[in-house]
């Protein structure tokens, strides 16, 4: 039975897989959500023998029903090769009491590589699927990771182009120069002088431009996006919690059915919606634990049922989390709502012009498979540094707010229920900040020499995304305001 995709605002709009793929967006500003949520017809046993690659197989031609077997393994194959360091791909590390899914072997050392190493790939043969002449502009606002991640997965494909803006000033240094560096004729970044939310709003914005799309269709070019709103981002994403449980259950850290709890750094909400996702396929999920840092926003919905992005901004050790407004979430206050979409487009609605919105006691109570709590800065910092004393074992800022939720969890609760933390970027990426946890005396190194100090003291090989930019060029030095992000685009794009 085919699956297909339709708009979170609009239950009428419906199209293929691969066209929500190309479009990103629904035209009404919704995101694209499949009519069902497939089930997955393979038993554990089978799936414990499996490669990561069939792995992705099995569970993405759920969702993508109208690519043929040879298109998505020819995906498959062309993204979960050589450019992940290890064959494995998604390790699973026990540590503290806990099972840590290694997200960052890819080619930029980040969770966004998971899925943005196929998007380019899917992408490309859903445009000829659809008999596409136009070539596709890539079109995304990043806190930090999927930047890199998207930059390097669509540099110099062919039919393609890709911009990306970010907060300047917003981002880890190296975050900042692994995009600043990125080569590739059709590559363009753009640091904007706001912040993470603001450059979101300004993508969804241009996205919604009618009268710059029909210019853009009339010079040969059309949007799509690699954000987690893009469906093409978000199936690739469900594959790795159906992979972890299979290795748990392979390597006899759990029993056939036992169910794990899944605690996932959050500040888009795509990630723990893949775990949802994955959960409502028939993994033996039970409790989705949502870390959040200072911008609590997703804590405090969790709590009260009301999402309030009227708050401060705050800047943290773990900038691609400092998110006010949690794009995804979308598609669960969809699925909680009863599938009713005039309700989600009235709340959206609500966000757009008031800042928050309430959601009703009933879909409140449809909850309850999440747990919701946060990380102080100090919290942070003090959990790094209690897991490298303890083991040897380093982790970055953001995998640190999934520790330090996990224990909240277990003090609340005292479930002691085996689980998996999606550990979500190297902490070569965040040097500075894992180091100074770590300890004081390495405030004064230059972040390079951070990088040589923290593979000495972790005994970790400095990775290949490191080594690169070490003394890699500055290609990429446009700035500009918020409200020139459209000029922008068109000055790339060679639009008057």
């Amino acid at each position: 039975m085919d699956l297909l995709y339709r708009s979170t605002r609009n239950a009428n709009e419906t199209v293929t897989a691969s066209q929500a793929i190309l479009k990103g967006l629904a035209d009404d500003g919704g995101l694209f959500v499949p009519s069902f949520i497939p089930k997955l017809n393979v038993s554990v046993e089978e799936l414990s023998k499996m490669s990561y690659k069939e792995v992705a197989y099995v569970v993405m031609k759920e969702f993508l029903t109208d690519f043929t077997e040879d298109e998505l393994k020819s995906c498959i194959n062309s993204a979960y090769d050589s450019k992940f360091d290890t064959e494995e791909i998604a390790p699973l590390v026990k540590a503290e009491g806990a099972y840590y899914l290694e997200l960052f072997h890819g080619a930029t050392i980040a969770f966004k590589d998971m899925a943005l190493s196929i998007l380019p790939y899917l992408m490309t043969t859903s445009a000829k699927k659809n008999d596409v002449k136009n070539e596709i502009v890539i079109l995304t606002a990043t806190s930090g990771d999927t930047g890199k991640a998207a930059l390097a997965g669509f540099a110099d494909v062919k039919g393609t182009k890709i911009v990306v803006f970010y907060p300047k000033g917003g981002v880890s240094p190296i975050q900042e120069k692994q995009m600043i560096t990125q080569k590739g004729d059709n590559t363009f970044v753009v640091g904007i002088k706001g912040n993470f939310d603001q450059a979101q709003s300004g993508v969804k914005a241009i996205f919604g431009n009618k009268e710059l799309a029909k210019e853009m269709n009339e010079a040969g070019y059309q949007f799509s996006s690699a954000n987690s709103i893009n469906i093409g981002r978000l199936v690739p994403q469900i594959v790795y919690y159906v992979y972890a449980y299979a290795k748990l259950f392979a390597n006899g850290e759990i029993n056939k059915d036992e169910k794990i709890n899944v605690v996932v750094p959050t500040g888009n909400f795509g990630n723990i919606l893949a775990a949802y996702y994955a959960k409502n396929m028939g993994m033996p999920i039970d409790k989705l634990i949502c870390a959040s840092n200072d911008n609590k926003v997703l804590y405090d919905f969790f709590a009260t049922g009301t999402y309030d992005k009227n708050r401060e901004f705050m800047l943290t050790m773990s900038p691609s989390m400092d998110i006010l407004i949690s794009s995804n979430l979308e598609r669960l206050i969809y699925k909680i709502s009863g599938e009713d979409a005039d309700k989600s487009a009235e709340l959206m609605k609500k966000l757009n012009t008031e800042g928050k919105y309430d959601i009703t006691d009933d879909m409140k109570a449809q909850l309850s498979d999440f747990y919701g709590n946060f990380g102080t800065e100090a919290e942070t910092s003090e959990i790094i540094k209690k897991i490298y004393k303890d083991t040897g074992y380093i982790i970055d800022t953001h995998t640190a707010v999934a520790a330090v939720v996990y224990e909240k969890y277990k003090k609340d609760t005292n479930d002691n229920t085996k689980s998996v933390i999606a550990s979500t970027a190297s902490p070569f990426k965040f040097t500075r900040n894992v180091m100074k946890s770590i300890d004081d005396k390495y405030e004064n190194l230059e972040d390079f020499e951070l990088v040589d100090e923290l593979s000495k003291i972790g005994n970790v090989k400095i990775p290949n995304a490191i080594e690169e930019i070490r003394n890699a060029q500055i290609r990429h030095d446009t700035v500009c305001e918020v409200d020139d992000m459209t000029k922008t685009v068109k000055e790339f794009l060679g639009l008057k």
